[in-house]
């Protein structure tokens, strides 16, 4: 397992040096459009082909590629953050806050994650620029993923608030906050680190959903998300339109990979 696991982040790594170097395979702008060349089969030129508005595939998937593997970490991280504070700070002082927190993780968790996000960016405004729909879509994504870690952040901070080490700090006189920080969240780092780790090929595919339904980053910025809506009709004589598909499927697969051989082998 720790082989697939290497082979994994090697594959990785090289589909994200791709991505992120800028002379690899072709320099064309994402948003150039060539009008006399829509559809263009494969060629040297356009080693994926052109799109319905003669932009170059290859270019476009480059930067889809991208701002997935950009945002996805951003969003995680937000999330992630949330969860330690939410869940870190109903552990630790109890009370009203707590049963407030309680609450809000269950409702949030009562509802299926996908559709409320749907919801929730249907009901932001959609005529966004481009740029503004990355940390919108992201962010959005980030602040609605938090809640399940959040529960097992808790249930460590809870346990935690009455062990020895935290009694001991308490006669020390160190206050409260200083306390959480340095002796309470340390020692949930390992669940915080496995929600960032999860969390971003969920975040990927979630993204994806959206731009199929085109709530996601918007044109002519390309994501994952908008490059797949051609396939929608099923009708697609050209095989270079599935390269986006491919190259998300490949991308979370060893992000998948890369977690659960590192389970195994510890």
């Amino acid at each position: 397992m720790k082989t697939i696991r290497c082979l994994a982040g090697m594959l990785l790594l090289a589909m994200a040096l791709a991505a992120f170097w800028p002379g690899a395979a072709t320099r064309t702008p994402y948003d150039r459009q060539f009008r006399d060349l829509p559809n263009a089969p494969v060629s040297s030129r356009f080693p994926l082909g052109t799109d319905e508005l003669g932009r170059d595939r290859l270019s476009r998937l480059r930067y889809a590629t991208r701002v997935s593997l950009l945002a996805a970490p951003a969003a995680a991280l937000l999330s992630t953050i949330l969860a330690a504070l939410v869940g870190g700070l109903a552990g630790f002082l109890g009370g009203w806050f707590d049963r407030a927190a309680v609450a809000a993780i269950d409702l949030m968790l009562s509802l299926p994650w996908l559709f409320l996000l749907i919801i929730v960016r249907a009901l932001l405004p959609l005529n966004q620029p481009a740029p503004a729909s990355v940390p919108l879509t992201f962010g959005l994504i980030g602040l609605l993923g938090w809640p399940s870690a959040a529960r097992i952040v808790r249930s460590g901070c809870r346990d935690l608030r009455r062990s020895c080490l935290v009694v001991q700090a308490h006669a020390c006189g160190l206050p409260s906050h200083r306390i959480l920080l340095k002796h309470i969240l340390p020692n949930v780092r390992p669940v915080l680190a496995a929600q960032f780790r999860v969390s971003i090929p969920v975040y990927i595919l979630a993204e994806a959903n959206l731009g199929l339904l085109g709530l996601g980053v918007a044109d002519p910025l390309p994501s994952w998300g908008n490059l797949l809506r051609p396939l929608e009709s099923g009708l697609t004589p050209d095989p270079a339109a599935w390269a986006p598909l491919v190259v998300m499927v490949v991308v979370v697969s060893c992000l998948y990979l890369t977690q659960s051989s590192e389970v195994i082998v510890r």
